[in-house]
């Protein structure tokens, strides 16, 4: 019997003692879940419409001959016919770059395509590189330069770069935006959870576009896309923004 008595009276104390540890259990995890800063991950998007201000437009004028003074000189007669074309355009002299002038020699192929020692001609080209700030009267004498062409003569015409000058305060002024726009998505969040959104824990800048505004992209640049092949633009930026909660 008195083993017994033992027994219960062992019993009752781990009881007694495991509901003890048990409450500081409970105790310390429902401290620990107040005390734990919770937080919320959202992106903000922001974009505007932006306009080309600047041109730039690279012409090859080339020249042939059998001989390569003959090929310079055919360079030397065709460049001033483009310097006039680009004059009747409205642009000044001042407004053109003229690089120095190459040249390749041209072999004649044997039967299986590999080149030969025997020179067929002599080709010379040089660079008019042209820089204004009037995009729309570059936009059209892109489309007029086919007419020199059409007469024969030899030109490489690339695709003009239409470029904004001032992408560092269209992208300060969008980062802005955007963060502003995560701050209501944040809120929105919030309100399902019934908390406030706190201060500012993080934020992270993603890709800065400039895309067409029409639609499609160039190749990948400036931390982004960068389209230069049209004058109007979307430029957009993304963030990424931490936010604390509160009840």
């Amino acid at each position: 019997m008195q083993k017994l008595s033992e027994n219960v009276l062992g019993l009752g104390i781990s009881i007694a003692l495991g509901l003890v540890i048990s409450s500081g259990i409970v105790s310390y995890t429902i401290n620990r879940i107040s005390n734990n800063k919770q937080s919320v991950m959202v992106k903000g998007l922001a974009e505007k419409p932006v306009s080309a201000d600047q041109a730039r437009w690279e012409i090859v004028v080339r020249g042939s001959g059998k001989t390569l003074p003959d090929a310079f000189a055919a360079l030397r007669a065709n460049r001033p016919v483009v310097q006039a074309f680009l004059r009747e355009q409205g642009f000044a002299d001042e407004q053109l770059t003229i690089g120095r002038e190459t040249f390749e020699t041209r072999y004649r192929m044997d039967k299986e395509g590999r080149p030969t020692r025997d020179v067929t001609e002599y080709v010379a080209s040089q660079t008019v590189l042209l820089g204004s700030n009037d995009v729309k009267r570059v936009e059209k004498a892109v489309g007029q330069i086919v007419s020199l062409q059409e007469k024969g003569l030899a030109l490489d015409v690339m695709n003009p770069e239409y470029l904004v000058s001032t992408l560092e305060k269209v992208k300060m002024s969008l980062i802005a935006d955007a963060t502003r726009n995560a701050h209501d998505r944040a809120s929105e969040f919030a309100k399902t959870g019934e908390a406030s959104v706190g201060a500012m824990k993080s934020a992270n800048q993603g890709a800065f576009y400039i895309l067409p505004a029409q639609g499609g992209s160039n190749d990948s640049e400036y931390g982004g896309t960068y389209d230069k092949s049209t004058i109007d633009k979307l430029a957009r930026v993304v963030v990424t923004v931490e936010y604390g909660l509160t009840q």
